[in-house]
């Protein structure tokens, strides 16, 4: 045990090319099988913690798990899990946790559970917790999960910042979000996040991400951090982050303008997977650049560029679209995506819907996004319905107290370019006075100004602020090409107000002065 534990220590901080060498090595050792067969005539005379740090070792050396003498270990735990103390079961946890189900495997892990349930409240180390939560894993049944979350509560105030970085993992292994242990968890991690390691950063958000956990502290605090220290990261790892940022719709603004530098100043580490990596994060986010904006997208264009000899229809389709979602045309990739051959490719391929709505909007944003666009005096409007859907009701009733009848605005209107507004007005170029639909239906007017309101879910803006993410953006864009003013509200919280806050909100957005804008969200044009 001893020998096999020592090998292991010292395996485990190889690199992994290394490690395959020395592996290979060990394997072919002839005192490497004497050793096994040895293992495997004693396995059954060995004590608890032997029988168990060997069968440790073993798995996490790759040795392959169906060989005789792995799962000749493995039932002799199955024989002597009754006699484990805790320490024992937090080492066959960790174990398990590195192993593939089978008969075998899943019968001691099935007599773990019961062990668990019975033991729960002995268990007072919050590392061993832990090591049963990764173990254990999703498929566990919620009152045990619950178990779980009880006794690692009691020992929460001793959490340590290693222990609190464990824990996000393990509760992302159970599929488990239990908010106390996680805002407590970031709380010690926000006070010690400059001695986490980059990866563990990644893993934290990941695991926030499974857990649909959003806490703009934490991730403010870890942006902030990367931001501080961006000089120590490869770019390489930067865009790891801000990968990692976007999945959680969160727009971590400094460290996406420090990296916009790195990208101009060198391109050269842009390849193709990593380009497409920065252009889905940038239209995302919807990060337009406040300085330099052109050159950085020549550059990721002139990079994109590059990689066409090599890239699918597929890819090509996807950074077009996110150059788009920007208000960027990249001419030249605009050209070889819209040749016949790859439209039938993407329109006949398994993703064929979802390749139509990017195809679509990429022509759509060829025609509203082109410098040669002027506003139409007048745009064909239709109204789908005269019914709102439920959440839109409070809307609809604050519009008729604030206008005095329905006349005075019209509903699910839908526009040219598939376009779809919830509510549309009509006011004096003042913006002093609302004027009724009917009037001004027949009559277009250089004078009316038309207004679009717009209820997006929370998940249409970035995590924690009312900026607009790509598509919503995109689409504000647009309706401001069709010549419209667009307000853009978010509908949870307008659904929280009380119907007097309701009207005089929107009293407030319909009679400013100054239009809401966001100036990073738009380019005009790339001449």
């Amino acid at each position: 045990t001893n020998c096999l534990t020592m090998a292991w220590r010292l395996f485990k901080n190889l690199s992994e090319e290394q490690q395959r060498y020395e592996k290979q090595l060990m394997f072919e050792h002839p005192a490497f099988a004497k050793l096994c067969q040895q293992l495997l005539r004693n396995a059954r005379r060995m004590t608890r913690g032997d029988l168990l740090f060997s069968l440790h070792a073993l798995v996490h050396l790759g040795v392959p798990q169906n060989t005789l003498l792995v799962q000749t270990l493995v039932r002799v735990c199955q024989e002597k899990l009754n006699q484990l103390d805790n320490r024992c079961i937090s080492v066959l946890a960790t174990t398990l946790a590195g192993m593939e189900k089978d008969k075998n495997v899943s019968a001691l892990r099935a007599g773990l559970q019961l062990l668990v349930e019975q033991r729960i409240s002995s268990i007072r180390d919050i590392f061993i917790l832990q090591n049963l939560m990764k173990c254990l894993g999703k498929d566990v049944p919620v009152f045990l999960k619950k178990k779980l979350e009880m006794a690692v509560l009691r020992e929460i105030d001793g959490l340590t910042f290693p222990n609190a970085l464990r824990m996000f993992l393990a509760l992302a292994a159970m599929n488990y979000c239990s908010l106390p242990i996680l805002n407590a968890c970031s709380k010690k991690i926000q006070e010690n996040v400059h001695d986490a390691p980059f990866r563990q950063l990644i893993l934290i958000l990941e695991a926030c991400h499974t857990l649909q956990y959003r806490n703009v502290k934490l991730f403010s605090a870890l942006a902030d951090y990367v931001n501080s220290t961006a000089y120590l990261w490869d770019k390489r790892q930067i865009i790891l982050f801000l990968s990692a940022c976007e999945t959680l719709g969160f727009r971590p603004r400094e460290l996406l303008e420090i990296f916009t530098e790195k990208v101009t100043e060198d391109p050269e580490f842009l390849n193709l997977k990593y380009l497409l990596i920065v252009l889905r994060v940038y239209s995302r986010l919807n990060y337009v650049p406040r300085v330099q904006k052109h050159l950085f997208f020549e550059t990721l264009h002139s990079c994109l560029n590059k990689c066409l000899p090599q890239i699918s229809n597929i890819e090509l389709l996807k950074a077009v679209y996110s150059l788009g979602i920007l208000g960027y045309l990249p001419h030249h990739a605009l050209d070889v995506l819209l040749q016949k051959d790859s439209k039938d490719e993407l329109v006949l391929s398994g993703l064929k819907e979802q390749n139509a709505v990017m195809l679509c909007c990429v022509k759509t944003c060829m025609e509203l996004d082109s410098p040669s666009f002027t506003k139409p005096a007048f745009v064909l409007t239709e109204n789908s319905s005269s019914l709102v859907s439920l959440n839109l009701r409070k809307a609809q009733e604050a519009l008729i107290e604030l206008l005095g009848g329905e006349n005075m605005f019209q509903q699910n209107v839908r526009l040219p370019y598939k376009y779809h507004i919830d509510f549309e007005i009509r006011m004096d170029s003042d913006r002093k006075k609302v004027l009724p639909i009917a009037a001004t239906d027949d009559h277009p007017d250089s004078h009316v100004e038309r207004l679009a309101l717009v209820f997006a879910p929370m998940s249409a803006f970035c995590l924690g602020t009312a900026h607009p993410q790509g598509k919503l953006a995109m689409k504000k864009r647009h309706l401001n090409k069709l010549g419209y003013r667009v307000i853009l509200i978010q509908n949870k919280k307008f659904q929280g107000m009380t119907n007097e806050d309701a009207v005089e909100f929107l009293k407030g957005k319909i009679y400013s002065e100054v239009a809401v804008s966001f100036p990073e969200a738009t380019v005009q044009d790339n001449n």
